[in-house]
């Protein structure tokens, strides 16, 4: 078990967790026994580490790290599970759980790869339906902007915006993934942020503008990119991640472009939509299975090498998602 030591001042450290044995509990009456297979890491777990207010409860100093996990049933004493079953849910960075099931699903091991559960066909796959789809809501001939257009989140937006028609404009850090989000991911362009010319690579990458941004990063990645929004365009505000590390608030420039081009910002998680996770999860299974949406992975080895893989993937070491192989 990976368990919270700390709760970090600014960057995270591989000291602010602690790895512990522990033995496999035996599961009670209307419980399962769940052996991880595989372990999601996210960036929502930076914020899970502070204890100031958020949409979610903090991670406790000494308790399991939270995360998504997919793993089989090897104990069952509550009837709608049985072993063998194979389950996706929010287990922790452990590699056994005890769980009443609730939460957790059922998923056909055979439909696609497991990990993909935990990425393209799970909560990150999900937000980029319901944010997109629901959200943003683009028409066919718009121009769809994404940061972190890479990531497990961004790679699967700019894949739905093609198939909508629209021009997919993606944000990324460095030649390497913007090569990959055009060759491999079909974007139709994408801006290196790290090149030092972002507003002028924006303006040349989006020549009609942007009409819709799906927003990951924050900071000056997201100051910018407001600057390039046409009227009445849509932001789909996601995640910040360029700030979770920070000890200061980053103070925002361009809002003013927000209300000059009256522009609808939503700022929104995949689970206020639990009424549509399910079937954005199907069509994505569908559509991994078929080959119309591609992913990739970045896989550490062992529950021991997921601090490190945490503090890479906030850094933006990753390319798409961050897996940990447990099993």
């Amino acid at each position: 078990r990976v368990l919270l030591a700390n709760r970090p001042e600014g960057w995270v450290t591989e000291s602010d967790f602690d790895i512990v044995e522990h033995d496999i509990p035996d599961p009670r009456p209307g419980e399962i026994l769940i052996e991880n297979h595989w372990l999601s890491l996210d960036p929502y777990m930076r914020g899970r580490m502070s204890a100031g207010k958020s949409y979610a409860a903090a991670t406790e100093i000494g308790d399991v790290m939270t995360g998504g996990t997919v793993g089989k049933v090897i104990a069952s004493q509550n009837p709608k599970f049985h072993e063998g079953d194979v389950v996706v849910g929010s287990t922790g960075w452990q590699l056994y759980a005890t769980t009443t099931g609730d939460g957790m699903a059922k998923v056909n091991p055979d439909a696609v790869p497991l990990s993909a559960y935990l990425g393209v066909c799970g909560m990150p796959g999900a937000t980029a339906w319901i944010g997109l789809l629901e959200h943003c809501a683009p028409k066919t001939g718009e121009t769809v902007l994404v940061s972190a257009a890479t990531g497990a989140v961004g790679s699967v937006v700019g894949q739905l915006a093609k198939m909508q028609g629209c021009r997919a404009v993606g944000i990324a850090g460095g030649p390497k993934k913007c090569e990959y989000a055009v060759k491999q991911l079909g974007f139709d362009a994408c801006v290196d942020y790290k090149a030092g010319n972002l507003y002028d690579d924006l303006k040349a990458a989006c020549p009609d503008g942007v009409d819709c941004l799906f927003e990951n990063v924050g900071g000056e990645v997201m100051d910018t990119a407001l600057s390039v929004l046409n009227p009445f365009s849509r932001v789909a505000l996601c995640g910040l991640i360029s700030g979770y590390n920070a000890t200061e608030p980053y103070g925002m420039k361009m809002i003013r472009s927000i209300l000059v081009n009256r522009v609808n910002v939503r700022g929104f998680i995949v689970f206020d939509r639990i009424d549509l996770y399910q079937k954005a999860v199907g069509q994505l299974v569908r559509w991994v299975a078929e080959g119309k949406i591609r992913y990739h992975e970045t896989i550490a080895e062992g529950i021991r090498s997921a601090p490190k893989a945490f503090i890479g993937m906030l850094k933006g070491e990753n390319l798409g998602k961050q897996v940990v192989k447990l099993n």
